[in-house]
């Protein structure tokens, strides 16, 4: 596997971790298909969502694959008065990733980021490495602190 952007930022910072790397499908770019094929939980492989708020822009927030995003909690946390997923289309453009693909960690900018409070029960999660067909292992403590984002509740 050749390390992807998200693999050499670690790297660099001499953070843990190890990666899985999956089969993936078109018609199946879901987090619970990522958890599978990797055979974890799905409370430990996290999604990155990258919304937009009224007021702040751009916010990314990581939640478990098989949760959705609280949009009430997510707006509230964020100090917006609402938010709204980003359209597809403008993903690759603001954080340099794509559908399937997008990790916490490498974007483009940085951009407010919170992330689900659970990632706090375990030892190591997952997220995605920047591509589709691979994620990272990660204790969550080393990913909060890489990333700066701040644990909060996310999922309705």
């Amino acid at each position: 596997m050749t390390k992807t952007n998200v693999m050499r930022m670690l790297d660099v910072e001499k953070i843990d971790y190890r990666t899985a790397e999956y089969e993936y499908s078109e018609t199946d770019l879901s987090g619970v298909h990522a958890a599978q094929a990797i055979d974890m939980p799905a409370e430990q492989v996290f999604k990155t969502l990258v919304t937009k708020g009224d007021k702040t822009g751009a916010i990314v927030f990581v939640i478990p694959v098989a949760e959705e995003l609280d949009l009430k909690k997510a707006a509230k946390v964020s100090h917006n008065k609402s938010i709204e997923m980003l359209h597809v289309k403008d993903l690759l453009g603001l954080t340099g990733y794509i559908r399937g693909g997008c990790s916490p960690i490498g974007m483009k900018k940085k951009l407010a980021t919170y992330i689900d409070e659970t990632a706090g029960l375990f030892d190591e999660i997952s997220i995605s490495a920047g591509v589709r067909g691979c994620q990272v292992i990660i204790n969550p403590e080393d990913l909060i602190k890489f990333i700066d984002a701040k644990e909060s509740d996310l999922t309705a």
